[in-house]
């Protein structure tokens, strides 16, 4: 913990965190006091976090990483685990971050919306956070180059927000001639953010925009066994990465 207390100062003293949490509630307050209706601010507010929360965990934790590549190397130098240090490191990151989105989400939120959507959105956004964290301190730790760090975490960005969706539309339309209900299921637990966007669509009740699909995703997750999955699956997109990153980081030639 005492790493970990290090490890959170040094962060919060170059003050790009705060200012990303002055962003998140400079926005948040905003669509609050355009929109009447608290369910189409959040509605407004969904996209926003699932386009910005990722990229900024991504980003960030990458370059934090590097930026402390030789305070890492000097940890390891003395009689101090590899685990403890690189936990201490996403520790510090996931308060940070966390601390961040509470502060510029949470609080607009709970303000204005303190009900089952608002809740869905600060949960889902956590969980995120600790997701694209882990994936994030995984490919810092792949790459020992810089460049190729950020430019995997900026393809990871691509690919969920963007790519996987072109994928996943193709795909359901190469196959739409046969039985998806099931495969679509499957594949929205494989893209963290899409499976975030669902979730709360629902809490919405909004699933009639989603069409045939929206049906299913309703059936399915709309129930307690449904919201169980969900949070079981964000976990294990948290814990798999970081499980891998500790794997690497345990072998490495620093």
């Amino acid at each position: 913990m005492k790493l970990t207390r290090y490890v959170l100062y040094d962060i919060l003293r170059n003050k790009i965190v705060l200012l990303y949490a002055a962003f998140l509630f400079l926005i948040t307050a905003g669509l609050f006091q355009l929109e009447e209706n608290s369910s189409k601010a959040i509605l407004s507010l969904l996209t926003i976090v699932l386009t910005v929360l990722p990229l900024v965990s991504l980003i960030f934790t990458t370059i934090h990483y590097y930026n402390s590549y030789e305070f890492i190397e000097l940890m390891l130098a003395q009689p101090l685990s590899r685990t403890r240090v690189l936990l201490s490191e996403y520790f510090g990151l996931v308060l940070s971050l966390l601390g961040a989105f509470w502060l510029g989400v949470g609080l607009p939120v709970l303000f204005y919306s303190p009900d089952a959507i608002g809740i869905s959105l600060l949960i889902t956004g956590s969980l995120l956070t600790l997701v694209f964290i882990s994936m994030a301190l995984f490919t810092s730790v792949h790459a020992r180059d810089k460049a190729k760090g950020i430019g995997l975490a900026l393809l990871l960005w691509f690919y969920f927000s963007l790519i996987y969706d072109g994928i996943l539309l193709m795909l359901l339309f190469a196959l739409s001639d046969y039985p998806m209900e099931k495969l679509t299921l499957l594949l929205s637990a494989l893209n963290p953010i899409d499976l975030a966007r669902i979730v709360i669509m629902l809490k919405m009740d909004v699933s009639a925009l989603m069409g045939y699909t929206g049906a299913i995703y309703k059936n399915f997750f709309g129930n307690a066994y449904g919201t169980i999955f969900t949070l079981g699956v964000l976990i294990l997109w948290a814990a798999f990465p970081l499980g891998l990153a500790k794997r690497k980081f345990l072998k490495k030639d620093m």
